[in-house]
């Protein structure tokens, strides 16, 4: 039942994708070195996304990927099934063949219905993320960082003399 690294890393490449694509194509050699992902697993995976439309390939110097449609109009539920992630915490694949009776007759295991709910609950929830929620999260993200960043004040060591001058300094306490 996991996401194994296929969902979660055309997910990540997507992001990635969408976060720089205003600046034209994003190569997978880039999304690759930010992303730390093998490109030959970037590739298998881009061919797949491409196949199912989620984004556009431009050829030649300055070439890379795009999105086909809106980051608003894709969720990570269409990314996820795109790269072949099977989205199932039932034992049998929703076959509803999880328990083999004595008599050698199959049937759905007392637990079936629990974990089919569970599957779809889960991809309910995918299918009301988009691509867009989590770039606009990820630019939040990087927003409170370089606040951060930017604000801190630094730390000046201080000289043993230094910290004597400073107690003489302090106002006496009352």
């Amino acid at each position: 039942m996991r996401l194994t690294t296929k969902g979660r890393f055309a997910v990540t490449a997507m992001i990635d994708l969408a976060l720089r694509q205003h600046s034209g194509p994003v190569t997978l050699a880039a999304i690759s070195q930010r992303q730390n992902i093998s490109l030959s697993y970037l590739e298998q995976l881009f061919g797949k996304l491409r196949r199912h439309e989620l984004v556009d390939s431009v050829r030649g110097p300055g070439g890379g990927y795009t999105l086909a449609r809106s980051a608003r109009h894709m969720t990570v539920a269409d990314l996820v099934f795109a790269v072949d992630e099977p989205l199932d915490a039932t034992s049998c694949g929703g076959k509803e063949n999880c328990d083999i009776g004595r008599n050698g007759q199959s049937g759905k295991c007392m637990t079936h219905d629990l974990w089919a709910t569970l599957s779809r609950k889960m991809v309910e929830y995918l299918d009301s993320v988009t691509l867009q929620d989590l770039v606009d999260q990820q630019r939040m993200r990087q927003l409170r960082e370089s606040t951060q960043a930017r604000t801190k004040v630094p730390i000046v060591p201080v000289a043993a003399d230094d910290e004597a001058k400073a107690k003489r300094l302090e106002p006496a306490a009352v």
